[in-house]
Protein backbone atom coordinates (compact mmCIF):
# COMPACT_ATOMS: atom_id res chain seq x y z
CA UNK A 1 0.00 0.00 0.00
CA UNK A 2 1.30 3.20 -1.17
CA UNK A 3 1.46 6.25 1.44
CA UNK A 4 -1.03 8.09 -1.01
CA UNK A 5 -3.19 5.35 -0.40
CA UNK A 6 -3.11 5.07 4.08
CA UNK A 7 -3.87 8.77 3.85
CA UNK A 8 -7.17 8.21 1.75
CA UNK A 9 -7.73 5.17 4.39
CA UNK A 10 -7.27 7.00 7.60
CA UNK A 11 -7.88 11.23 6.86
CA UNK A 12 -11.06 11.99 8.42
CA UNK A 13 -14.01 14.25 7.68
CA UNK A 14 -12.36 16.81 9.65
CA UNK A 15 -9.18 16.83 8.47
CA UNK A 16 -10.15 16.81 4.89
CA UNK A 17 -11.77 19.85 6.04
CA UNK A 18 -8.41 21.49 7.30
CA UNK A 19 -6.92 20.97 4.20
CA UNK A 20 -9.72 22.56 2.21
CA UNK A 21 -9.58 25.57 4.70
CA UNK A 22 -5.38 25.60 4.78
CA UNK A 23 -5.93 25.90 0.44
CA UNK A 24 -8.16 28.87 0.74
CA UNK A 25 -5.27 30.75 1.78
CA UNK A 26 -3.11 29.45 -0.98
CA UNK A 27 -0.77 31.82 -2.62
CA UNK A 28 -1.89 34.88 -0.51
CA UNK A 29 1.09 36.12 0.62
CA UNK A 30 2.01 38.66 3.18
CA UNK A 31 -0.94 39.49 4.39
CA UNK A 32 -3.42 38.82 8.01
CA UNK A 33 -5.17 35.39 8.02
CA UNK A 34 -7.87 35.78 10.33
CA UNK A 35 -9.67 32.44 10.50
CA UNK A 36 -12.91 31.96 13.10
CA UNK A 37 -13.89 28.41 14.06
CA UNK A 38 -11.89 25.28 14.94
CA UNK A 39 -11.01 23.88 11.66
CA UNK A 40 -10.12 26.92 9.72
CA UNK A 41 -7.81 28.14 12.86
CA UNK A 42 -5.93 25.14 12.03
CA UNK A 43 -5.89 25.10 8.69
CA UNK A 44 -4.32 28.84 8.42
CA UNK A 45 -1.33 27.64 10.39
CA UNK A 46 -1.07 24.30 8.19
CA UNK A 47 -1.24 26.97 5.39
CA UNK A 48 1.78 29.06 6.96
CA UNK A 49 3.85 25.98 8.30
CA UNK A 50 3.64 24.50 4.50
CA UNK A 51 3.04 26.54 1.38
CA UNK A 52 2.36 29.96 2.76
CA UNK A 53 4.98 31.37 4.94
CA UNK A 54 4.00 34.96 4.50
CA UNK A 55 1.11 34.97 5.88
CA UNK A 56 0.65 36.68 9.10
CA UNK A 57 -1.16 35.46 12.13
CA UNK A 58 -2.02 36.76 15.44
CA UNK A 59 -1.84 35.22 18.93
CA UNK A 60 -5.78 36.30 19.44
CA UNK A 61 -4.92 39.61 20.72
CA UNK A 62 -2.72 42.20 19.74
CA UNK A 63 0.63 40.35 18.69
CA UNK A 64 2.06 38.92 15.42
CA UNK A 65 3.26 35.78 16.19
CA UNK A 66 6.00 33.59 13.69
CA UNK A 67 5.97 29.99 14.82
CA UNK A 68 3.69 26.92 14.51
CA UNK A 69 1.59 26.35 17.89
CA UNK A 70 -1.77 24.07 18.44
CA UNK A 71 -4.56 25.32 18.16
CA UNK A 72 -6.46 26.45 22.23
CA UNK A 73 -3.05 26.99 23.45
CA UNK A 74 -1.21 29.92 23.94
CA UNK A 75 1.12 31.16 20.84
CA UNK A 76 4.51 29.73 21.09
CA UNK A 77 7.50 31.76 18.43
CA UNK A 78 8.76 34.99 18.30
CA UNK A 79 6.71 38.31 18.12
CA UNK A 80 7.07 39.71 14.65
CA UNK A 81 5.01 42.88 15.43
CA UNK A 82 2.32 44.24 17.36
CA UNK A 83 -1.53 44.66 15.82
CA UNK A 84 -3.88 46.68 18.17
CA UNK A 85 -7.12 46.79 17.86
CA UNK A 86 -7.27 49.92 16.04
CA UNK A 87 -4.81 48.69 13.58
CA UNK A 88 -6.90 45.94 12.34
CA UNK A 89 -9.53 48.90 10.25
CA UNK A 90 -6.32 49.94 8.44
CA UNK A 91 -5.31 46.39 7.37
CA UNK A 92 -9.20 45.84 5.95
CA UNK A 93 -9.92 49.23 4.53
CA UNK A 94 -5.98 48.58 2.61
CA UNK A 95 -7.03 44.48 1.50
CA UNK A 96 -4.18 43.62 3.31
CA UNK A 97 -6.26 40.78 5.12
CA UNK A 98 -8.03 37.61 4.63
CA UNK A 99 -11.00 36.30 6.47
CA UNK A 100 -13.01 33.23 7.14
CA UNK A 101 -16.18 34.10 8.43
CA UNK A 102 -19.30 31.72 10.12
CA UNK A 103 -22.25 32.58 8.78
CA UNK A 104 -25.54 31.73 10.04
CA UNK A 105 -27.04 31.93 6.62
CA UNK A 106 -25.60 31.80 3.09
CA UNK A 107 -27.62 32.74 -0.35
CA UNK A 108 -27.00 31.58 -3.91
CA UNK A 109 -24.38 34.64 -4.78
CA UNK A 110 -22.09 34.63 -1.52
CA UNK A 111 -24.52 37.30 0.87
CA UNK A 112 -24.38 36.15 4.21
CA UNK A 113 -26.15 36.80 7.22
CA UNK A 114 -24.72 36.53 10.90
CA UNK A 115 -27.07 39.02 12.79
CA UNK A 116 -30.70 37.93 13.13
CA UNK A 117 -33.40 35.00 12.51
CA UNK A 118 -36.71 35.66 11.04
CA UNK A 119 -38.37 39.39 10.73
CA UNK A 120 -35.50 41.69 11.23
CA UNK A 121 -38.15 43.87 13.00
CA UNK A 122 -38.97 41.21 15.44
CA UNK A 123 -36.06 38.21 14.79
CA UNK A 124 -37.08 35.21 16.03
CA UNK A 125 -33.27 34.79 17.18
CA UNK A 126 -30.88 37.38 17.88
CA UNK A 127 -27.25 36.86 16.37
CA UNK A 128 -23.56 38.19 16.56
CA UNK A 129 -25.12 41.63 14.93
CA UNK A 130 -23.46 42.62 11.31
CA UNK A 131 -20.26 43.10 12.81
CA UNK A 132 -17.57 43.51 10.60
CA UNK A 133 -18.94 41.37 7.73
CA UNK A 134 -19.75 44.46 5.29
CA UNK A 135 -16.06 46.26 5.52
CA UNK A 136 -14.84 42.58 5.54
CA UNK A 137 -16.70 41.49 2.50
CA UNK A 138 -16.43 44.90 0.38
CA UNK A 139 -12.64 45.74 1.31
CA UNK A 140 -10.91 42.77 1.14
CA UNK A 141 -10.84 38.86 0.27
CA UNK A 142 -13.71 36.41 2.44
CA UNK A 143 -14.16 32.73 2.55
CA UNK A 144 -16.65 31.07 4.56
CA UNK A 145 -16.47 27.84 7.04
CA UNK A 146 -19.79 26.13 7.24
CA UNK A 147 -19.84 22.90 9.69
CA UNK A 148 -22.99 21.90 9.75
CA UNK A 149 -24.14 21.75 6.03
CA UNK A 150 -27.92 22.12 5.47
CA UNK A 151 -31.14 24.28 4.03
CA UNK A 152 -30.85 26.21 7.02
CA UNK A 153 -27.44 27.42 6.35
CA UNK A 154 -27.56 27.76 2.45
CA UNK A 155 -31.02 29.50 1.89
CA UNK A 156 -32.73 30.90 -1.08
CA UNK A 157 -32.47 34.22 0.25
CA UNK A 158 -30.76 35.30 4.19
CA UNK A 159 -33.17 36.95 6.76
CA UNK A 160 -30.31 40.29 6.78
CA UNK A 161 -27.90 40.91 4.87
CA UNK A 162 -24.28 41.07 7.10
CA UNK A 163 -21.56 40.24 4.04
CA UNK A 164 -22.35 41.43 0.72
CA UNK A 165 -23.08 38.86 -2.37
CA UNK A 166 -21.48 38.98 -5.59
CA UNK A 167 -24.65 39.95 -6.97
CA UNK A 168 -25.46 43.13 -4.33
CA UNK A 169 -22.10 44.24 -4.85
CA UNK A 170 -22.43 44.70 -8.93
CA UNK A 171 -25.64 46.28 -7.97
CA UNK A 172 -24.38 48.72 -5.66
CA UNK A 173 -21.45 50.05 -8.12
CA UNK A 174 -18.22 50.17 -8.01
CA UNK A 175 -17.74 51.50 -4.35
CA UNK A 176 -18.84 48.08 -3.48
CA UNK A 177 -17.45 45.99 -6.20
CA UNK A 178 -14.41 47.10 -6.54
CA UNK A 179 -12.36 45.64 -4.41
CA UNK A 180 -15.18 42.95 -3.77
CA UNK A 181 -13.45 39.50 -3.48
CA UNK A 182 -15.61 35.98 -2.53
CA UNK A 183 -13.25 33.18 -2.76
CA UNK A 184 -14.10 29.67 -1.08
CA UNK A 185 -16.68 28.63 0.99
CA UNK A 186 -16.04 25.02 3.05
CA UNK A 187 -18.61 23.08 4.35
CA UNK A 188 -18.44 19.61 5.74
CA UNK A 189 -19.97 18.57 2.84
CA UNK A 190 -18.02 20.06 0.19
CA UNK A 191 -15.93 23.28 -1.18
CA UNK A 192 -17.63 25.85 -3.54
CA UNK A 193 -16.40 28.78 -5.15
CA UNK A 194 -18.26 31.37 -7.32
CA UNK A 195 -18.91 30.95 -11.10
CA UNK A 196 -17.01 33.67 -13.46
CA UNK A 197 -19.47 36.50 -14.58
CA UNK A 198 -22.38 35.20 -13.32
CA UNK A 199 -20.73 35.42 -9.32
CA UNK A 200 -23.08 32.26 -8.44
CA UNK A 201 -22.10 29.56 -5.70
CA UNK A 202 -20.71 27.08 -7.53
CA UNK A 203 -19.96 23.17 -6.54
CA UNK A 204 -15.90 22.87 -6.52
CA UNK A 205 -15.67 19.61 -5.04
CA UNK A 206 -17.68 17.01 -2.78
CA UNK A 207 -15.63 15.35 0.01
CA UNK A 208 -14.66 11.30 0.08
CA UNK A 209 -17.92 9.82 0.77
CA UNK A 210 -19.97 12.40 -0.07
CA UNK A 211 -21.93 12.26 -3.59
CA UNK A 212 -22.99 15.36 -5.39
CA UNK A 213 -26.80 14.79 -4.80
CA UNK A 214 -26.08 14.28 -0.83
CA UNK A 215 -25.25 18.34 -1.42
CA UNK A 216 -27.73 19.03 -3.14
CA UNK A 217 -30.14 17.60 -0.79
CA UNK A 218 -28.90 19.75 2.08
CA UNK A 219 -28.90 22.83 -0.12
CA UNK A 220 -31.70 25.55 -0.32
CA UNK A 221 -31.58 26.51 -3.80
CA UNK A 222 -30.04 24.95 -7.07
CA UNK A 223 -26.52 24.02 -7.28
CA UNK A 224 -24.10 25.84 -9.73
CA UNK A 225 -22.45 22.63 -11.25
CA UNK A 226 -19.94 22.82 -14.13
CA UNK A 227 -19.40 19.73 -15.34
CA UNK A 228 -17.89 16.46 -13.37
CA UNK A 229 -17.20 17.56 -9.64
CA UNK A 230 -14.32 15.97 -8.25
CA UNK A 231 -13.35 14.53 -4.94
CA UNK A 232 -11.46 17.55 -2.04
CA UNK A 233 -7.92 17.14 -1.72
CA UNK A 234 -6.85 14.40 0.82
CA UNK A 235 -4.35 15.85 3.26
CA UNK A 236 -1.06 14.38 2.62
CA UNK A 237 0.90 12.51 4.54
CA UNK A 238 3.19 15.20 6.31
CA UNK A 239 0.14 17.36 6.69
CA UNK A 240 -1.79 14.67 8.53
CA UNK A 241 0.77 14.44 10.93
CA UNK A 242 1.18 17.97 11.75
CA UNK A 243 -2.41 18.42 11.65
CA UNK A 244 -2.52 15.17 14.64
CA UNK A 245 0.50 15.84 16.49
CA UNK A 246 1.45 19.71 16.50
CA UNK A 247 -1.37 21.71 15.35
CA UNK A 248 -4.16 19.59 16.87
CA UNK A 249 -2.73 17.03 19.41
CA UNK A 250 -6.11 17.21 21.75
CA UNK A 251 -8.35 16.17 18.31
CA UNK A 252 -10.56 19.48 18.79
CA UNK A 253 -11.41 19.34 15.18
CA UNK A 254 -13.43 16.56 15.86
CA UNK A 255 -15.91 18.42 18.00
CA UNK A 256 -16.58 20.68 15.24
CA UNK A 257 -16.87 17.67 12.50
CA UNK A 258 -17.46 14.46 13.81
CA UNK A 259 -15.07 11.61 12.41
Amino acid sequence: MTGTQMVAQTATRAEVCVVACADAFRGDGEILASAFGTIPAIGVRLARHTFSPDLMLTDGEAYLVRGTWPVGGPAVGDVEGWSPFRTVFDLVWHGKRHVMMIPSQVDPFGSTNISAIGDYRAPKVQLLGVRGAPGNTVYHPTSYWVPKHSTRAFVPQVDMVSGVGNDRAAAAGPGASRHHDLRRIVTDLAVFDFQPGTGALRLASVHPGVSVEDVAVATGFPLVIDGDVPVSRLPTAEELQLIREVLDPKSLRDKEVAP
